[in-house]
């Protein structure tokens, strides 16, 4: 994988990169590549054996069968048995040459997409969101499929080189001058073809980089379905969408016409080249300086002869979409910031860890910093409310503190260790974020809560009892083998909060981070869930809420409030709302929005309107 990346669009470094990428190919599958290549030779070789077939036949069979009016059992049963046998050996050869090439195509491309999602889960968070996700959907798919799309053709072309030497070499040996005329329409041949790959070049560089375009924009339509139709913006974005697809409609078709006009040029060529050779030998035989089947012989092997270039220009036809995708994938693959990991690992307890942000400072790419020395403690078994306004780094503190990002400056310390110096994983084994958007997958609700784990039901239903989800989850009519649609559809955005946090809980994690993740949730199944966590019958877990009812705030132990990215007060809520009139003044704002009569919260009664949940 550290082939050189091609960075030249000229024709002729398309070209030079076009077979650099072969290179990397061959490199990696040497003995798919030397059985395909081989069984194209002996297709090529046995191809040109025809040919000698031929001219025997014309001479010691069709010939005297003219000449005597009697046609010989001997004779056609030999011409049949070597038809046959050169058939055989050479259908023996587009097997290994097309089993080959497609083995060799499709474990390349395999890999290159394992290459490709390694990267990704590599990749810190702060990576992601510079790179739209239609683009990153693209690396993975089509433009893998790009880059190797030129191995298909690859072990035909490398066979029919062969195949051209030996008939060019036939070809001369069998009659110099018949040779010499049929190969004058070669260089006809080469120039057409170079012109049309001039051509068709930067047409098919652009397709494959619309083709991504086209990619990202259908994906930000499917994802922000709700939000187009909610707004009735279908006709905007069906036109955004359409004035993409046109753009690669009219490069396609401009590519088409291109190649419309130029494969029957570069068919008739050969055939002219026929010709010449059969109005020189007819000529040749009445003066007889040849033989007939020597003139058929040359004739034949020319139109071998011309098959050798045309499958060298389908192959170098795949070169610029090669090049654009490698080019692509090669960028994902050479991509840096990767998070390092130590091989530290913290000893498994039942109690609540320790948790230490010390001097924490982080800012997005290019923009300016979010956090500044953010310092705080939470001690085991405690649970803190983060509250401030807008805009202040609460949902950046916790993917700091899942280690979904690394702060520019300071520490971040679970039980006193950095999160950089643990082994990767292990951070997984005491820490779990509950995100404030939901996301749950098309899945049972099982597969949703453990992802895949093995975790025993009885583990489920305590984690979902936790969660106060038991309720609606045991009117479903399958249960914890009820589906739930993509992204949870079919379930309200209560209930697919109350699942993603009772997809955290089962893990028994000694730090539970949630983002607002009980926002969709009314107070008094939120007031439930927060006492579930806090009187399990186990030593308790810290638990970091990021929150915004007063509610949830006053059950908190402490509150760490934040804003402009610092500190500005830590202690309990009671405390706060005393000494602090800012903390007062914006938690009351938050109780005032959240005694809107127009929010009807979320029904959290088993039974109530939740069990009317739908289920695919």
């Amino acid at each position: 994988m550290s082939a050189a990346r091609p960075t030249q669009p000229a024709h002729a470094g398309t070209l030079r990169d076009g077979f650099r990428v072969l290179g990397v190919a061959i490199r990696r599958e040497p003995g798919i590549f030397t059985l395909s290549t081989l069984g194209s030779v002996l297709f090529g070789a046995l191809t040109v054996a025809d040919a000698s077939v031929l001219g025997w036949s014309t001479d010691h069979v069709v010939q005297p069968a003219f000449r005597d009016g009697d046609v010989r059992a001997g004779g056609l049963l030999t011409i049949v048995a070597l038809f046959v046998a050169v058939a055989l050996l050479r259908a023996v050869g587009i097997v290994a040459r097309r089993l080959g090439a497609g083995v060799m195509q499709y474990r390349m491309q395999a890999h290159y997409r394992r290459a490709v999602t390694r990267q990704y889960l590599r990749l810190p968070v702060s990576w992601h969101q510079q790179h739209p996700t239609g683009q990153l959907l693209s690396n993975a798919n089509s433009d893998v499929e790009a880059a190797w799309a030129p191995i298909a053709p690859l072990p035909m072309a490398v066979g029919t080189v062969a195949m051209m030497v030996i008939a060019v070499s036939q070809m001369l040996l069998t009659d110099v001058v018949l040779a010499v005329v049929g190969l004058l329409v070669f260089p006809l041949v080469i120039v057409t073809n170079v012109v049309y790959q001039r051509l068709q070049s930067p047409l098919m560089t652009r397709a494959q980089a619309l083709r991504a375009e086209l990619s990202e924009v259908a994906h930000e339509s499917f994802d922000g379905a709700m939000v187009v139709k909610s707004l009735g913006r279908e006709g905007e974005e069906t036109e955004r969408f359409a004035e993409k697809a046109h753009r690669l409609r009219d490069v396609d078709v401009r590519a088409g016409r291109v190649r419309a006009a130029f494969d029957p040029v570069l068919e008739a060529l050969p055939n002219l080249g026929v010709l010449a050779v059969l109005l020189v030998g007819v000529l040749r035989v009445d003066h007889g300086s040849t033989d007939a089947g020597n003139v058929v012989t040359v004739a034949y092997l020319l139109t071998i002869v011309s098959f050798p270039i045309r499958s060298l220009g389908w192959l170098v036809g795949e070169f610029p979409r090669s090049v654009v995708g490698f080019e692509r994938v090669q960028s994902v693959l050479d991509a840096t910031g990767e998070m390092t990991y130590g091989e530290r690992v913290l000893s498994r307890s039942s109690s609540g860890a320790r948790l230490d942000v010390r001097g924490v400072g982080y800012s997005y790419v290019g923009g300016p910093p979010l956090l500044r020395e953010l310092t705080f403690t939470v001690a085991p078994g405690r649970t803190v409310a983060v509250v401030g306004p807008t805009a202040s780094g609460k949902s950046t503190l916790t993917s700091l503190l899942v280690r979904l990002v690394d702060p520019v400056d300071g520490q971040v310390l679970l039980d006193g260790a950095d999160l950089r110096e643990l082994a990767a994983g292990a951070l997984a084994d005491h820490v779990a974020l509950v995100p404030q958007q939901a996301f749950l997958f098309d899945d049972t609700v099982r597969g949703n809560v453990t992802l895949g784990e093995d975790v025993p039901d009885e583990r489920v239903w305590e984690a979902l009892r936790q969660a106060q989800a038991d309720g609606f989850v045991a009117a479903l009519p399958a249960g914890l083998d009820s589906r739930l649609g993509e992204r949870g559809t079919t379930l309200s955005g209560g209930q697919r909060q109350r699942l993603s946090l009772a997809r955290a809980l089962v893990r028994r994690p000694r730090l539970l981070v949630m983002d607002d993740a009980t926002s969709a949730v009314d107070p008094e199944v939120e007031a439930r869930i927060l006492a579930a966590l806090r009187g399990d019958g186990r030593d308790d877990a810290t638990v970091l809420v990021v929150a915004y009812r007063k509610a949830t705030i006053a059950l908190a132990d402490e509150v760490v409030h934040l804003r402009d990215g610092r500190v500005v007060d830590q202690g309990p809520h009671a405390e706060l709302l005393e000494r602090s009139p800012g903390y007062a003044e914006l938690v009351n704002a938050y109780e005032h929005e959240a005694d809107d009569p127009g929010d009807p919260g979320d029904p959290g009664d088993p039974g109530g309107p939740e069990a009317q949940v739908r289920v695919r």
